[in-house]
């Protein structure tokens, strides 16, 4: 059933406010208050700790990509859609932290597909949609801009050796929602696709979490996480959400070493 555009409520369900959260700078008295990036999706931008070594997240590694003065707040968590994500308050949480001239980066689609679990399920021209407006309707109330990403690729090949997509009608639907609505649209998914296809079969197995013991070709590792992030950090500044002067290191290499993982549970 397709979904009205309904407010959502400030009030929560009580969810801690900062599921994990880099840079707390803090405004200098008679200087503006710092922006802040605000990261509302799943497990590929999520925050991981220790026993998921070396499982990462994009999320995590955008900010060594952004200047000090952005600060980035990561909401991002595993196993979420654009449903549950609401259902569970955690829209909530972050609309009642945002603030004037905030950003809420937006990426979902991964979980929304899963179609014999109706918590997390929708539909990609209807209910998910309808759920993606939530996300902008309440950020632009509270003079926040809301940005979109389009899911980020899987690592899969045919049998040619052709990186293959596979969210279905999913980035679709947030392009077009995103020209509806006139949201800035990051297209990380056509992005990942090509730069899949660009390293090949077996050069991307370096970029996901493929251990001896694993072969997972959804989640990163350190470096596939941070080729994400710089995807994300270029298309911020392509669509002009971010300045030249609040974006650094695009073509720098980032040490695998600034990544850390904390103990499970720990709020950072």
């Amino acid at each position: 059933m397709s979904l009205t555009r309904r407010q959502v409520s400030a009030a929560g369900l009580g969810l801690p406010l900062a599921l994990a959260v880099t840079g707390t700078a803090r405004a200098a008295p008679g200087r503006p208050r710092p922006r802040t990036l605000y990261i509302a999706g799943d497990s590929t931008a999520a925050r991981k700790y220790a026993d998921a070594v070396p499982e990462t997240g994009w999320g995590t590694t955008l900010p060594f990509l952004l200047r000090p003065g952005l600060d980035v707040v990561n909401h991002a968590v595993n196993g979420r859609s654009s449903k549950s994500f609401v259902d569970e308050g955690r829209l909530d949480a972050i609309l009642a932290a945002v603030r004037p001239g905030d950003l809420l980066l937006i990426q979902f689609a991964h979980n929304d597909e899963k179609a014999t679990d109706p918590a997390r399920h929708t539909e990609p021209w209807t209910t998910y949609q309808d759920y993606l407006r939530l996300y902008v309707d309440g950020a632009r109330a509270r003079g926040a801009r809301p940005v979109l990403a389009t899911a980020v690729e899987r690592r899969r090949f045919d049998a040619d050796g052709a990186a293959v997509p596979s969210h279905g009608d999913y980035p679709a639907a947030m392009r077009a929602l995103a020209g509806e609505e006139r949201v800035a649209l990051l297209d990380t998914q056509a992005l990942s696709l090509a730069l899949w296809q660009e390293l090949g079969v077996e050069e991307t197995k370096k970029y996901f979490n493929w251990t001896a013991t694993e072969q997972d070709n959804t989640h990163f590792n350190p470096p596939g996480a941070i080729a994400v992030a710089r995807l994300v950090a270029r298309e911020l500044l392509r669509t002009r959400v971010l300045a030249p002067r609040e974006v650094r290191r695009l073509n720098d290499v980032i040490p695998e070493a600034w990544i850390t993982w904390p103990d499970a549970g720990a709020t950072a």
